[in-house]
């Protein structure tokens, strides 16, 4: 019998290291693993890289406390609603994280080349612009066979990917309802995954419909029973944004002031980890 991966949410962050490349599955404000950052800023983790083809309140609240060295992404900003996400933008315009800027799809290629097991990614539609220069992962190299320039992204293989899903089974496997977005290639893409989600269901139903199974439990380091593990965003099917919250994070200036914040949901991220 496989062994059960079931672990408590401040034993699962305890595996992620200070200075590691985390993917981080969601996007924007939708089904992102808040919990888990939440619990790595508790654990004072630092000089994380993130990466992600858009993100919001999750790269934020990580760069609000000096958590972040890098963040590679197409987008960081909340949606219309909430504007920009300001600690990140303060954090980069300081010197404090590098932003390795990207369009969304350059992302994804330089995850797709490590799920592929090859160095890097041609991306026909870069080929001007100052991105190309400024981003440490883009070179402008000879296609071998037509002698045209072409833009290569190199490979991004993550630590770990981090992501949030509707079901899981004690082994690993995972189902996303709803929009799947990038999580399915992250998972594919760095060397270990981390799986919260929100609710176990026993592993018969996914030998029933093998094919409901986004992400199989071999990839899979450790599950994480999180209740509410994406608010304050949303998680398709089980709950919409928390205005309130996202309000009150907004308005807050200082690190203690966040760190308050944070500490006000310990309850609730901590409260479930095991069946």
């Amino acid at each position: 019998m496989t062994k059960s991966k079931i672990l408590s949410l401040e034993e699962a962050a305890s595996l992620v290291k200070d200075g590691y490349t985390l993917s981080l599955g969601g996007n924007v404000l939708h089904r992102s693993p808040l919990a888990f950052c939440r619990e790595l800023i508790r654990q004072n983790r630092k000089g994380l890289k993130l990466v992600k083809t858009a993100g919001a309140h999750d790269v934020d609240i990580l760069c609000s406390v000096g958590a972040v060295a890098s963040v590679d992404a197409g987008f960081i900003g909340y949606e219309t609603e909430y504007g920009l996400a300001m600690h990140y933008r303060k954090a980069v315009e300081g010197g404090v994280v590098k932003a390795n800027e990207h369009a969304c799809y350059t992302v994804i290629s330089a995850l797709r080349a490590s799920q592929y097991g090859i160095p890097f990614m041609p991306v026909r539609g870069l080929m001007y612009g100052d991105l190309i220069e400024k981003n440490d992962y883009f070179k402008v190299i000879e296609d071998p066979f037509s002698g045209d320039k072409i833009t290569v992204v190199n490979a991004i293989r993550p630590d770990y990917a981090i992501i949030h899903v509707q079901e899981a089974d004690e082994y690993g496997n995972a189902r996303i309802i709803g929009p799947k977005y990038e999580d399915v290639l992250l998972s594919r893409s760095a060397k270990k995954v981390i799986i919260t989600c929100e609710r176990l269901i026993h592993t018969d139903n996914f030998a029933r419909q093998p094919e409901l199974t986004d992400i199989p439990g071999f990839l899979v380091e450790a599950v994480v029973l999180v209740p509410n593990g994406a608010a304050p965003g949303t998680c398709a099917g089980r709950y919409d944004l928390d205005r309130k919250s996202l309000d009150q994070f907004k308005s807050l200036k200082t690190k203690e002031q966040i760190i308050d914040y944070i500490d006000k949901y310990s309850k609730k991220d901590r409260g479930i980890s095991r069946f």
